[in-house]
């Protein structure tokens, strides 16, 4: 497989724009042509000076002050276009790389920090804007500056031409001298920046714990070492980036002090005109600049190649969970609710089996308590379901169909599952709720929450479900929170519901009134409640109780009582101690 260059993947970034990037591009030409032209008509006007033709120099005069007008016109139009089209990159490789994000699987980002993440959807995409805008619009001016002015200075004097610009070449070699170093030094930077973000994503996340254990001294001096990394790593780079530019600048000057000498020289023995030197002098400052300005587009690039590797390894990474080229359409309406395992083993990444041959069946309809000690496989489980793990095929059934087989968009258009970490947005509780169906109205959100025992306690906010619950829910209580999830899947009305653990910061009594409003009625859910609650999966149809990844029991709690000394005997028995304990 042939690697894809950068400058490939560059030009592919500047494609959708090819447009504006090449009329920036000619803006740069005229704006050089320009400057060109009006070094020679100030050499022309120079030549009338002998003459004494003040008419005429009042023409040269005016011709250049239009001129230097309409090349900045041109100036500003080419920065215009080719900024402009650095920040269009920006958008696009934003959205990107947001939309690929949101297709990538859960494992995905057990793997990958957040922080990191962020940062090189932001830093790193921002590192190549400027490389879009600035190193573009740089190279292009120093291609058209080499190629419109040397051949001028050529024609005036091919010696002078040739001393104030036998210097540059120093330039490629001290460019090249100092590449490696940088790009070294811009990955370093962008690593701490990664490395930062993800410590303020991670404390801003865990700032109540923090408090609790006191622990902000602590906090700040970690911070303050790695944001001391970050410090010195810019400045490595700071420092070797105004070297190089200082010894480009230096080089640019000495050309002209070269040709100064030789020149004065010249004109001493009257080999060179006045005219002629003062154009070779404007000539060669016209190059100065963006010779000396290769430094900046040097390290933009080194940078923007940093940054191109880092978001295109993201765009490279495929979700291991993606639809099929065949994937199967199955409409809502044709769900039944049938859950059927056949020997479904899952193994993590690290080698750890956490389902064994797990077989059985769930009816349409029925409710299912899933019970089991801490790690025995029951939220695995539940993250298979969905397909939130990779699973292979013919191991696991919705109504006959091989869940492998299905859309996803289908697959979890059947599925509501409300899982152990109950996630809310920082937005209103009736936003929160309506999250799943954004058209639902307040009857059918009001509704929901009444089936999650959470109507009444809204009412009671001064806002109503108008009241903003704060990032990740935190103005709630965790069985608020809880609840509030719970209504949020409920609204969605999918035939198919699983409760990881979902109401644990919930009372019993008011588990198991949740659980009977979600078993009656005509129009019957299939649910899978997995819970410590011993007493409201007592309520279940069957229990399944797990233990190290395989079902060791299954009944419902009459049944399962009757083998004494099982675990399931055990949990319940002591969930009773506990209740008389407390």
């Amino acid at each position: 497989m042939v690697r894809t260059s950068r400058f490939q993947i560059l030009l592919s970034y500047l494609r959708p724009y090819a447009r504006n990037t090449e009329l920036g591009i000619l803006a740069l030409f005229v704006t050089n042509a320009l400057s060109v032209f009006i070094a020679l008509q100030i050499r022309s006007g120079i030549g009338t000076l002998e003459t004494k033709d003040y008419t005429q120099i009042t023409h040269v005069a005016i011709l250049v002050l239009c001129l230097a007008t309409v090349m900045m016109a041109t100036r500003l139009l080419s920065r215009v276009l080719l900024f402009g089209v650095g920040r269009q990159v920006e958008f696009d490789l934003k959205q990107k790389l947001f939309n690929h994000l949101l297709l990538m699987d859960p494992a995905y980002f057990s793997s990958n920090t957040i922080g990191d993440l962020i940062n090189r959807a932001t830093s790193d995409v921002e590192s190549i804007r400027r490389l879009v805008g600035f190193a573009v619009l740089s190279f292009a001016n120093t291609i058209f500056v080499y190629a419109l002015t040397l051949p001028t200075m050529v024609l005036l004097n091919p010696k002078l031409s040739l001393v104030s610009v036998g210097v540059y070449p120093l330039m490629l070699v001290v460019v090249n001298l100092f590449a490696n170093r940088m790009r070294n030094e811009q990955t370093a930077v962008q690593e701490q920046l990664s490395r930062i973000s993800e410590m303020i994503q991670e404390d801003m996340s865990g700032i109540a714990l923090i408090k609790i254990y006191a622990q902000e001294e602590n906090e700040r001096s970690a911070f303050h070492e790695l944001n001391d990394q970050l410090l010195q790593a810019n400045l490595g780079l700071a420092k070797t980036r105004t070297l190089l530019f200082r010894v480009l600048e230096g080089v640019a000057a000495f050309s002209v002090l070269l040709l100064l000498w030789v020149g004065s020289g010249d004109l001493e023995k009257g080999t060179l005109q006045v005219k002629d030197f003062i154009a070779l002098i404007i000539l060669t400052g016209q190059l100065a600049f963006p010779t000396a300005l290769m430094g900046f587009t040097i390290t933009a690039y080194q940078r923007g190649e940093v940054s191109i590797d880092r978001v295109e390894s993201i765009l490279a990474t495929q979700s291991k969970i993606l639809d099929k080229h065949d994937a199967i359409a199955l409409p809502p309406d044709n769900v039944r609710g049938e859950l059927l395992a056949q020997n479904l083993s899952h193994s993590y990444a690290d080698g750890k089996q956490a389902l064994n041959r797990l077989s059985f069946i769930v009816n349409p309809g029925e409710t299912v308590a899933i019970v089991g000690p801490i790690g025995s496989g029951k939220s695995t489980l539940a993250n298979a379901l969905p397909r939130l793990l990779d699973l292979q095929p013919g191991q696991l059934f919705l109504d006959g169909w091989d869940v492998t087989r299905l859309r996803l968009q289908d697959l979890r258009g059947a599925i509501a599952y409300v899982p152990q970490e109950s996630f809310l947005f920082s937005m209103s509780i009736r936003d929160n709720i309506r999250y799943g169906n954004p058209f639902a109205t307040q009857e059918e959100i009001e509704r929901a929450a009444k089936d999650a025992q959470m109507h009444s306690e809204i009412l009671n906010f001064p806002q109503g479900y108008d009241t903003i619950v704060g990032e990740r829910g935190i103005t709630l209580s965790g069985g608020q929170r809880q609840r509030t999830a719970l209504a949020r899947a409920l609204l969605i009305d999918a035939p198919i519901l699983i409760l990881d653990d979902a109401l644990s910061s919930v009372d019993n009594q008011t588990a198991t009134a949740i659980l009977n409003n979600l078993s009656e009625g005509t129009d019957r859910k299939t649910v899978l409640f997995i819970s410590h609650q011993m007493s409201a999966a007592a309520m279940a149809d069957r229990i399944f109780v797990m233990d190290a990844g395989e079902i060791i029991q299954m009944g419902n709690h009459g049944e399962l009582l009757e083998e004494r000394g099982a675990l399931y005997d055990r949990l319940w028995g002591q969930q009773q101690l506990a209740a008389v304990l407390e």
